[in-house]
């Protein structure tokens, strides 16, 4: 008796699929982060701190990526443009609103930050504002709410947590 072996349900198909490209990145290193190379080109940039979904459209239609492509499929060339792009701080041919640093405080340029450098120019400038005794910096040192939101009700922290009520008769 001949007994028939019962498949395990692969196809040849997955696994043709499984041997991929050997070109194929799968980490791209931008800015000092690893990204993802099986995501798409601008979904993989927007992952960058200071590139947004929309800056990452127009950065991908200003070097003529394609959209579509995933970032690992994409050749050297164009990925060391796309690098060089961005972390280059000056884009000339953006507009000033889509930048995340605009009318600095000692030169007066406008640019857009990526990753580290994001986060030391943010705490620069709230050293700044302490240093100068602005309202807001001020508000920084104490830890309180810097943006103008109410503080009855929400941002407690310690003793202050809880309804206190007056006493009658007083």
């Amino acid at each position: 008796m001949a007994e028939k072996k019962k498949s395990s349900g692969k196809k040849k198909e997955d696994t043709q699929e499984a041997v991929e490209d050997k070109d194929f990145l799968y980490i791209v290193r931008i800015a000092n982060k690893d990204l993802s190379g099986e995501r798409k080109v601008p979904l993989a940039l927007a992952d960058l701190k200071g590139v947004g979904n929309r800056l990452a459209g127009i950065i991908v239609g200003e070097l003529n990526l394609p959209k579509d492509k995933r970032l690992g499929d994409l050749s050297e060339e164009q990925i060391e443009t796309l690098k060089n792009y961005v972390e280059s701080r000056e884009f000339e041919d953006l507009p000033v609103w889509l930048l995340n640093h605009r009318n600095d405080v000692f030169t007066g340029e406008d640019y857009n930050l990526v990753s580290n450098e994001l986060d030391m120019q943010i705490q620069d400038d709230v050293n700044f504002m302490k240093k100068m005794r602005s309202y807001r910096g001020i508000r920084h040192e104490k830890g309180q709410k810097v943006r103008g939101q109410r503080t009855r009700s929400n941002g407690r922290h310690g003793l202050s947590v809880g309804v206190v009520r007056k006493r009658e008769g007083r």
